[in-house]
């Protein structure tokens, strides 16, 4: 697809390339989880649910302003299924509201998400210079340990895939006595301990 922001489109979710996959997913036993893109409102998201055999989870991605203006009602969609979740697309997202705007928006994601109890896949372009060169750069490591709060992260393949997914292991680790969610945790800090022991406090 294509990103058209500030445009209205009265184009149907599911294209006749959609609903020939989906026609598959309904033969097969093979698939546990369908991504719906470029999600715009509730009822794209209960089009295709109506067309999902049982058991069969739902992730709707949210990567144009529709779909981040609409997300409240199309939570209420997903929480009719057995098993929903949504993916915050943030290079789509970034173009649809604005780089500016795109870490308020995913905020506002997260906070409603959680509220909602629907999981959410932090994706595009994480530890992306680390998965294809081999190094990460340092905005890459803080968005990674962001990423933590959300239930699920996305990596993109490259020839240092490996590497990348041990990375963003070690970082989630070292994160998870900071926050959880959307929760600071105020563990004890290692500099404060480490000063209390100089002066003998």
């Amino acid at each position: 697809s294509i990103n058209l922001p500030e445009t209205e489109l009265a184009l149907p979710s599911l294209m006749p390339a959609d609903l020939e996959a989906l026609d598959y997913v309904a033969r097969t036993t093979a698939i546990d989880t369908v991504g719906l893109s470029f999600v715009r409102t509730a009822q794209d998201v209960r089009a295709c649910a109506a067309r999902l055999p049982e058991g069969v989870g739902l992730v709707a991605k949210i990567e144009t302003r529709a779909g981040f203006e609409s997300l409240p009602e199309i939570l209420l969609a997903l929480l009719e299924r057995p098993a929903g979740a949504v993916m915050i697309a943030r290079g789509d997202l970034a173009v649809e509201v604005g780089v500016e705007r795109l870490a308020e928006a995913q905020e506002e994601i997260l906070w409603l998400c959680e509220a909602a109890h629907v999981p959410v896949i932090w994706a595009t372009q994480v530890l992306e210079r680390l998965a294809k060169k081999g190094r990460a750069s340092r905005a890459e490591v803080t968005d990674a340990a962001m990423a933590g709060r959300a239930e699920c992260v996305m990596l993109n393949k490259g020839p240092h895939i490996t590497r990348a997914v041990r990375t963003l292991d070690d970082i989630l680790r070292r994160m998870r006595d900071h926050q959880s969610k959307k929760r600071a945790m105020l563990r004890p800090l290692g500099l404060a301990r480490r000063f209390a022991m100089r002066s003998g406090v």
